[in-house]
């Protein structure tokens, strides 16, 4: 990666000026136990959300770190890995087609406001790219030619041709997952970009993973991601996953009570029974969970569990936690409050990584060559342009080559 692909030292500190002093102290207080783990050996997972993660640059961050041994493992999103499969975020250019329009597609396949989408391609990708999708470029060209806006948005999606040939290669790497055993994250990352999650983590073999309840999205690719692996091998791989972890951070995500907790965590989750059943289960009693949100409630309801156990108790006589501590209660806040190690970053992500990510180089002693940077920043645009011309789609040919030389086929019984 570039080193310029950096925030200046006075944007840093202007990020850091905008933060509330009690967001400054968590942050700081995360920084001190991520720090404090590492220099004992300790693992860091992340979990990640879609959207303003790769928009804000976190993607290819976690991706920075993972080369450089501070991040160990990636919970994520079906979507997220379409996007990074299709190149993380691409320039597209949108055609509004008319009614009547001599090269309009029928109106019902249309999305709202009927906009069409090309992926902008260089003259090599096209020549690729038409080996693989012959069909369809008379339109593509048609398109091209006529009058539109050019935007910087998440990879592949509604774009042809990347976002068809993204959900026709998920397919393909379904199989191959099926033949080596493996999840189709691990396939698709064989082939991917370095400067991907599933890209570092294939080259430095740490798992990057799909939620269970992340599955849906990102199309015909999140399917496929559900069929590559049972639910009950990839529930099993997540907990082993956490398991491992001294330091878990969750990056604008939803959902995540069912991504910690799930079926085998017995501290604030579900795994009472499985334990009883003699499985192998996990605790998040003595980990530090790390939650970066822009929801304040987050940090009112552990605010409220700090005070007076608030949620605790109307969990201990079953009484509705909404009521009795007047927050919109969200489910993850329920274990996120009452886990002692939990610390809520109140803040958006564009602002909390890069501030989180030099603290640790400079703690760390690292040095890195990307830091991200808030998108509508000068620094971001210039980092969202780099990661639309630099980050390439998954290469069909490399992910092929790499399974046959790195795994072993799996026999089916």
């Amino acid at each position: 990666m570039r080193p310029s692909l950096r925030p200046s030292a006075a944007t840093l500190a202007k990020l850091r000026a905008s933060l509330p002093a009690s967001t400054e102290g968590h942050l700081k207080n995360a920084i001190a136990c991520i720090v404090a783990a590492k220099q004992r050996s300790g693992r860091v997972v992340v979990v990640t959300g879609s959207g303003p993660n790769l928009h804000e640059g976190v993607t290819t961050q976690i991706a920075e770190l993972i080369h450089h041994g501070i991040v160990d493992g990636v919970i994520t999103s079906s979507a997220v890995i379409a996007h990074e499969m299709a190149g993380t975020l691409d320039r597209v250019k949108r055609v509004r087609l008319e009614p009547g329009d001599e090269a309009s597609l029928p109106a019902e396949l249309l999305p709202r406001g009927g906009v069409f989408e090309i992926t902008e391609l260089s003259i090599q990708q096209r020549a690729a790219l038409e080996i693989e999708l012959p069909h369809g470029w008379d339109l593509y060209d048609r398109m091209a030619a006529r009058p539109g806006n050019s935007v910087i948005k998440a990879a592949g999606n509604m774009a042809w041709p990347i976002g068809l040939r993204t959900e026709r290669l998920a397919q393909e790497l379904h199989n191959a997952a099926s033949q080596y055993g493996v999840p189709l994250e691990l396939i698709a990352g064989l082939g991917a970009s370095p400067y991907t999650m599933i890209g570092a983590g294939a080259r430095k073999g740490v798992p990057v993973l799909v939620s269970i309840p992340q599955l849906v999205g990102g199309g015909g690719v999140g399917i496929a991601i559900g069929d590559s692996i049972t639910i009950g091998r990839r529930s099993r791989a997540i907990a082993e996953m956490l398991s491992s972890a001294d330091v878990i951070i969750e990056s604008a995500i939803a959902l995540t009570q069912e991504i910690h907790d799930g079926p085998f965590e017995t501290y604030t989750g579900h795994g009472i029974w499985a334990a009883w059943d003699q499985m192998k289960t996990y605790s998040l009693k003595d980990k530090t969970l790390i939650r970066i949100d822009l929801d304040p409630n987050l940090e009112r309801a552990w605010e409220c569990e700090r005070q007076g156990s608030e949620v605790q108790y109307a969990i201990n006589r079953g009484l509705p936690k909404t009521k009795l501590t007047g927050i919109p209660f969200r489910m993850e806040m329920s274990g996120f409050a009452r886990l002692e190690g939990s610390i809520p970053v109140t803040a958006d992500i564009g602002i909390a990584w890069p501030l989180l990510v030099s603290a640790l180089e400079q703690h760390l002693g690292l040095k890195l060559d990307f830091i991200s940077a808030p998108q509508e920043s000068d620094d971001g645009k210039r980092m969202r342009a780099w990661i639309a011309d630099e980050v390439s789609y998954v290469d069909r040919n490399r992910a092929y080559a790499e399974a046959r030389r790195t795994l072993t086929p799996t026999p089916h019984v």
